[in-house]
């Protein structure tokens, strides 16, 4: 079982560096090739300014979502480290049982909220494309983000309470 877990861990992974890096570099790509066609021919892609707004979301999502599995977000853990390691562990597991109980809540609404745009069949006005395709990042980064989260749990509680604060910042 733990073989799926290394596959899937590494799928996840994948998936959330590839599409923050294509998503953020083809944004600023189309961007700029945007900006040279409005200022020296005086023309434009009249459905770039709604791509690339799909694009720098899609990466800050999955970009957040992989940030989790590299523990590069911000951690404050001054009061932390001054508890008691079996609080310090306790509070630590507590705060990331709230982090993935808010991730699954916009998860699940999110994919509420999509299959209610899709039935209500709702276009994007400048790509001519149904607006769930966009939209259906908010489940999935979430998800992928509340994956993550519930990884960090797991690797807490199984961590001896003396040495969760030593890795809490990471």
């Amino acid at each position: 079982m733990s073989k799926f877990f290394e596959i899937l861990d590494l799928g996840i992974a994948a998936m959330n560096k590839s599409i923050a890096v294509i998503g953020i570099s083809t944004g600023v790509i189309l961007a700029f090739i945007n900006v040279v066609l409005r200022y020296f021919f005086d023309s434009g892609l009249t459905w770039a300014g709604e791509t690339i707004n799909y694009l720098f979301i899609w990466s800050a999502l999955f970009g957040a979502a992989y940030g989790f599995k590299k523990g590069i977000h911000i951690a404050v853990t001054i009061l932390v480290e001054r508890f008691p390691p079996l609080l310090a562990k306790a509070s630590l597991m507590i705060a990331s049982l709230i982090s993935l109980i808010f991730l699954l809540f916009i998860a699940y609404f999110g994919l509420h909220y999509v299959l209610l745009v899709k039935d209500m069949g709702f276009m994007s006005v400048d790509l001519g494309i149904p607006q769930w395709i966009p939209m259906v990042v908010i489940p999935v980064a979430f998800f992928a983000a509340s994956y993550r989260v519930g990884e960090k749990i797991y690797e807490i509680s199984k961590q001896p309470a003396d040495t969760v604060v030593k890795s809490a910042g990471r």
